[in-house]
């Protein structure tokens, strides 16, 4: 059964990723995005379909989504979560010196600055990138598909699946040299927690970092 859900879960992330990947250049954002309601409605639908079908692909198996306790404790998660985000962050930075698109920019998501007559829009934006986004992303990929991929391939070749798997369902290029380490530190600490939480918490706090320095 496992099997089964591994392949609906495959499905799933190629069917974005492909999808994305065929739209690349031509769904680029104007950095206006953010102070758009059209744009939160559309992530709002987007994220719940995702979430809807991560649902149906785990029903009855629940426990592979990993929403545990973590087994570490409070100190431990800190110190490891800690590690994966500096050295995620000392790799981002060598990118940027890189002689190619800057990778953040490349999605043209990024806002040229504040703009306070469209704040409702952005914190119903934020709220969307910073809760929603990371929840769902968690779910689909450090918990369900971890979960399958490791009981399938094992832990380690896991870790380096689910983060692969997590930079191609953005439909990027240059990105990806800072998307496909994020998501394997991500599931680095999903691995040694045995949770999704603190690897959300994680996610949420680079995109909170994201759209804070955007705006400033």
């Amino acid at each position: 059964m496992n099997g089964v859900r591994l392949g609906f879960w495959v499905l799933l992330v190629g069917a974005v990723a492909t999808i994305n990947y065929a739209a690349y250049g031509d769904n680029r954002g104007t950095g206006e995005e953010i102070y758009s309601y059209s744009s939160f409605a559309d992530g709002m639908v987007f994220y719940a379909v995702i979430l809807g079908l991560t649902l149906l692909i785990a029903i009855d198996r629940f426990d592979l989504l990993a929403m545990r306790r973590p087994t570490l404790h409070l100190g431990r998660i800190a110190r490891v979560a800690g590690a994966a985000v500096v050295l995620v962050l000392v790799w981002e930075t060598f990118i940027t010196w890189l002689p190619i698109e800057n990778p953040g920019t490349e999605q043209g998501l990024t806002p040229s600055g504040w703009e306070s007559s469209h704040a409702g829009a952005f914190a119903a934006n934020a709220l969307l990138f910073v809760l929603f986004a990371p929840f769902v992303e968690e779910l689909l990929f450090r918990g369900l598909g971890q979960s399958l991929l490791r009981n399938a391939i094992g832990a380690t070749p896991a870790i380096v699946a689910v983060g692969v798997a997590f930079g191609a369902w953005h439909g990027l290029l240059y990105a990806l040299l800072v998307l496909i380490p994020f998501g394997c530190a991500l599931a680095w600490i999903r691995q040694r927690t045995e949770s999704v939480w603190p690897g959300m918490v994680v996610h949420a706090l680079f995109n909170a970092f994201a759209i804070t320095v955007s705006v400033l």
